[in-house]
């Protein structure tokens, strides 16, 4: 590649994705180089490491491309704070392209990365891990670690079924204290949520007033801690009620720490993240995203 000319890294999630997704990573590979843009595909980490580790090439990257799902993409900012990123999805949910109405096909965001609209968005920290889209602890945390501990290859909705049925037999509902902006002690719940995009799985929205670039995270506190409940919340969130519910409190922080007296799972956008106690911050306009034009 000559010194100095652009080039796009992709860096691809070799779990996600099936043939038909492979077909359109060609595309993307070919629009780009119709577009005047280098691309180079990445499967391993290092080796996109060791690219980037030259100043050269650094200096004359466009951007680079999660190609993958919610995780590749939280990879990514973790890695490489401050590069310009663009989305290809290739994963399950794909929350961050599904709120950013990122298409699917590789010609579409070939012509996106070469439009090169970017937006800057906002981050949440747990410890020293960026994340985009929420996190909460809880129920459906437990829900991912037990479908994160089962994964032996590409995961689906359909890998969640059981351990839906687990968490719904076994899981405890321990409370959980919630404290927002370092003093102010917000609620005890059975369920805590932090919103940074008001995406979440299977295309519902866990948040309506959060918008991913405002400096604060949405959150919701589900107060109550039943597999009865569960369900209860859910079908609300399906109707686009959950916010209304008297047993739901809704707050907006720019930091939080979650306490419990028992370990509490965690996770952030659809990860397993630990467990209780932790503290969590937005980073304000901490990564740019390109997106198509409004």
């Amino acid at each position: 590649m000559p010194a100095g000319e652009p080039w796009v890294a992709i860096q691809r999630n070799p779990k996600s994705g099936s043939g038909g997704a492979r077909r359109e990573l060609l595309d993307l590979v070919l629009n780009l180089r119709r577009l005047g843009l280098r691309p180079r595909i990445f499967t391993r980490r290092e080796r996109l490491a060791a690219a980037l580790a030259n100043p050269a090439r650094r200096k004359s990257l466009h951007c680079i491309v999660s190609a993958g799902g919610d995780g590749t993409f939280r990879d990514l900012i973790n890695r490489y704070p401050g590069v310009r990123l663009a989305l290809f999805p290739l994963g399950t949910e794909n929350l961050v392209a599904r709120f950013l109405k990122i298409p699917k096909h590789g010609s579409q965001v070939a012509e996106l990365i070469a439009a090169n609209y970017v937006t800057r968005f906002d981050l949440g920290l747990i410890g020293d891990h960026r994340f985009a889209v929420m996190a909460s602890a809880g129920f459906d945390a437990d829900v991912m670690h037990r479908a994160h501990a089962r994964r032996t290859g590409h995961i689906s909705r359909w890998s969640y079924l059981q351990p839906i049925a687990d968490s719904l037999r076994r899981y405890a509902y321990p409370e959980i204290r919630v404290f927002v902006n370092e003093t102010q002690v917000a609620a005890t719940c059975r369920l805590a949520v932090l919103v940074n995009f008001p995406a979440y799985a299977l295309g519902l929205n866990m948040a309506d007033g959060a918008t991913g670039d405002d400096g604060l995270f949405d959150v919701r506190l589900l107060e109550r801690g039943t597999a009865f409940q569960m369900w209860r919340y859910f079908f609300n969130l399906v109707c686009g009620r959950l916010e209304r519910l008297p047993d739901v409190k809704s707050v907006t922080a720019r930091r939080v720490r979650w306490e419990s007296d028992v370990p509490v799972p965690i996770q952030v956008d659809g990860d397993p993240a630990g467990w209780t106690p932790a503290e969590f911050s937005i980073l304000p306009g901490a990564v740019e995203i390109i997106v198509p034009r409004p």
